[in-house]
């Protein structure tokens, strides 16, 4: 199962964006979080339930740091940024925008809710993740 078919698993579950990508993560990419450890996502859903940073991207992110990071962010700055970078970009470009409030405009629909979001998030993540040899 890919990454991207876990992430719909989990949100369709009732897990929020950041919740479904950050499981569906930990899932692929054995992070060895554990379920107490995963709540931290719980309130990035909804661009941090004030229509900003979109919570799946934020996941992205967290998974990406999970991956690269062995000590502290500062000590990993060389990998770290650039693909935090691409990871950026690559979302922006699918879902047309990184705020929560832009993508649910263009997403979100009553029926589906965030699963379109949580499709090309994960798409995106996969894809970066890819270039580093992080994903299959």
């Amino acid at each position: 199962m890919s990454l991207t078919e876990l992430s719909l698993e989990n949100y369709h579950k009732g897990y929020n964006c950041a919740e479904a990508i950050i499981h569906a993560c930990n899932t692929y990419y054995d992070l060895d979080l554990h379920e107490e450890d995963m709540k931290m996502m719980a309130g990035f859903g909804s661009g941090l339930y004030s229509g900003l940073t979109c919570g799946a991207l934020c996941a992205s992110i967290a998974c990406l740091s999970k991956l690269l990071v062995e000590t502290k962010a500062h000590d990993h700055l060389d990998t770290l940024r650039p693909y935090s970078q691409k990871i950026v970009a690559s979302f922006n470009k699918k879902l047309e925008g990184t705020q929560c409030a832009q993508v649910k405009a263009k997403h979100y629909s009553k029926e589906k809710k965030c699963e379109e979001t949580v499709r090309l998030a994960s798409e995106s993540l996969e894809e970066v993740l890819k270039e580093i040899s992080l994903s299959e």
